[in-house]
């Protein structure tokens, strides 16, 4: 993830357990930083101008972070172009996240926080935020379901909205039970 940190660049790499999780290889990567500063098993990368040029194939993508929500026109685009794996900030409070990362397929919340590679190789200690992984497409939706990283949700199964429709059933059982206990 390419964030601002205070003090230190604002380049940060994907760290190479969570790529090898994935296990996946991708046609292009658009965010690449360039040779040997990254490890993206990748076919095609572009390392300037990756939103003005065509995307093709199944890509991974790890967008700038820059600057204030300098990362929606690469999520925008990631959207459109409908097959891959992007990392977002898991800020699930933003608008952004309600209005954009929503409109992936299949959400992937990494069990703690992700500690990504700095620009000198060393390993980030505490990220500030957690990260989700977006899947566009079966084989991202796959490949995320099937990495173990964490909480896989498929926001195109619909049996999800079936579930959340029975929670006002649990929750007055919840109340029953709640209310047969003795106080002493």
């Amino acid at each position: 993830m390419h964030e601002k940190s205070v003090g230190l660049s604002d380049e940060w790499y994907t760290p190479k357990d969570l790529l090898e999780a994935i296990g996946e290889t991708y046609d292009l990567d658009p965010c690449h930083p360039g040779l040997g500063k990254c490890w993206v098993p990748c076919k095609h990368y572009f390392v300037m101008d990756g939103l003005e040029l065509d995307w093709f194939g199944f890509v991974f993508m790890n967008p700038p972070f820059g600057r204030r929500n300098g990362h929606i026109p690469w999520l925008i685009k990631f959207l459109e172009h409908g097959h891959g794996i992007a990392i977002v900030r898991a800020y699930t409070s933003a608008g952004w996240f309600h209005e954009y990362a929503v409109k992936a397929d299949a959400m992937l919340f990494p069990k703690g926080k992700t500690k990504f590679v700095r620009s000198d190789g060393s390993i980030g200690k505490a990220p500030g935020h957690g990260i989700v992984l977006l899947a566009m497409g079966i084989r991202a939706k796959i490949a995320l379901k099937n990495s173990g990283l964490g909480l896989y949700v498929d926001l195109k199964n619909y049996s999800i909205i079936e579930i959340c429709n029975k929670r006002p059933t649990i929750l007055e059982e919840w109340r029953d039970k709640k209310t047969s206990y003795k106080k002493y």
